[in-house]
């Protein structure tokens, strides 16, 4: 129960234990590729181009930046998480100059306060930007961030890795030009696969540099035309594919996906604060993981041991965060009350006995705030 990688559903293991042909020969392939990747782009609610890519969902990431940054390029990177931040290390990489807009990691990215900063200043390529930032459980509002960038001709990247169907998101109407996501997520298959979703804009910028793009496998553009020509840049992961075109079946199929995850992430949520626990984020709180903060007199370790004990993990968090929080991830194929019920009541029996007092009993509120929602 850890914020990805998550469960992975016995139709998408069973997908991915198929007889595979050559997908480098198989003509075929390209179908079941371009299908697949046609889907992915439903979902999201976007006209753009979807491309799969081989490697975890952190390659989409480095990517973007690759196929984008020509050196000296300013590129506005909006940091409010560990994640967030983070892009400016793939953009220093391949020669760009980023520029940090850093505000609190507890509060989410506030439109107004960015629409102040881009009047002063807005030369910039393209801005990278979290959807859900998930060492902290922080969920940014890309829908109003990235059409204040678009306004001044700023290409948009986005990063949903951990967002992405547990949350809604819209990809043309949150004007995003690059979205990147994975396959461990709320995705719910193994890690291994990242996808992109790419506008027009994107691939004109990328068509239009002055400088050759410094990476093979990281390069988007070596993926034009693999349709017509039947060709991939390198040799594609087919289990991988089958498995992640199960994975993209059951999500289209669940009419109750969105509902599903804010019920159990609001009820886990008033569960863990009506026994007294305190939540990372001040606002700005994702469907997909809750964060809270390790209470006085214990420490994540012994939080961590105590849940693996009953059979369970949970996480803690890293960088910064390090040691001050635990993390449950309820996205995907985690994001079931049977499952949430288990964690209720392994997180009570150890906290108690790790002597954490606590003002109720966190299985019982949650099936109180679960079963209430239902009936709403």
């Amino acid at each position: 129960m850890t914020p990805g990688p998550t469960q992975v559903p016995e139709p998408v293991r069973i997908a991915r234990s198929l007889p595979c042909g050559n997908p480098d020969l198989d003509e075929t392939f390209a179908d079941e590729y371009r299908d697949t990747c046609r889907l992915i782009s439903r979902l999201l609610d976007t006209e753009n181009e979807t491309l799969i890519l081989s490697g975890e969902g952190i390659l989409g990431l480095e990517a973007a930046c690759a196929s984008l940054t020509e050196p000296g390029d300013r590129v506005l990177v909006l940091d409010n998480g560990i994640y967030g931040k983070g892009f400016a290390d793939f953009v220093s990489m391949y020669g760009g100059v980023p520029v940090l807009y850093t505000r609190d990691m507890r509060h989410a990215l506030k439109a107004d306060e960015l629409a102040d900063y881009l009047e002063k200043d807005h030369n910039f390529k393209y801005a990278t930007l979290v959807h859900c930032d998930t060492p902290s459980g922080m969920l940014n509002p890309v829908e109003e961030l990235c059409p204040l960038l678009k306004k001044y001709g700023i290409l948009t990247v986005v990063d949903s890795v951990s967002g992405m169907f547990g949350n809604r998101l819209s990809v043309d109407d949150a004007q995003i030009d690059l979205l990147c996501g994975g396959s461990q997520k709320a995705v719910s298959a193994p890690p291994g696969l990242t996808f992109v979703t790419l506008s027009d804009a994107a691939k004109k910028a990328m068509h239009e540099r002055k400088t050759p793009i410094a990476s093979f496998y990281a390069n988007l553009c070596t993926f034009d035309g693999y349709y017509e020509k039947k060709w991939f840049p390198y040799t594609m992961p087919g289990s991988d594919i089958k498995g992640l075109r199960a994975a993209m079946d059951l999500i289209a199929a669940d009419p109750e996906l969105y509902d599903r995850h804010h019920r159990i992430a609001e009820a886990t949520r008033r569960t863990l604060t009506d026994a007294g626990l305190t939540l990372y984020p001040l606002d700005g709180y994702s469907d997909t993981v809750t964060v809270f903060e390790v209470p006085e007199g214990t420490t994540d370790t012994a939080i961590l041991a105590g849940i693996r004990e009953q059979g369970l993990m949970l996480a803690g968090s890293f960088d910064v965060l390090a040691g001050k929080v635990i993390r449950i991830g309820h996205m995907g194929a985690n994001a079931n009350d049977a499952d949430m019920e288990d964690v209720m009541a392994a997180l009570d029996h150890t906290l108690r006995a790790l002597g954490v007092p606590l003002k109720k009993d966190l299985l019982a509120t949650y099936k109180d705030y679960a079963n209430a929602n239902c009936e709403k």
